[in-house]
């Protein structure tokens, strides 16, 4: 400690009354990788453990065969014919 007429000096260490180990980037990094490698984890088990008929034109398949929706509005999955009663549409 220094003291220059009524100001007093004080160094970091003095100030803070102990050490900075620096200890938080450390937490965080870890932290951050867990949190990446367990949302990773998920996605891939997910992944794998899906049937392989389900998603994307697999379900816009079975949407028009069951006749929830006309092929020709669906990107994709385009028919020839007309769905069931959309003819003379």
């Amino acid at each position: 400690m220094d003291t220059r007429g009524e100001e007093v000096h004080v160094e970091k260490t003095e100030a803070r009354a102990g050490a900075t180990p620096n200890v938080v980037r450390y937490v965080l990094l870890v932290s951050l990788v867990l949190a990446i490698a367990a949302m990773s984890a998920i996605w891939i088990f997910g992944a794998v453990k899906a049937p392989d008929d389900t998603g994307g034109a697999a379900d816009t398949r079975e949407a028009v065969q069951r006749g929830d929706v006309d092929p020709q509005s669906q990107p994709g999955v385009q028919s020839p014919e007309p769905a069931a009663g959309k003819a003379g549409s």
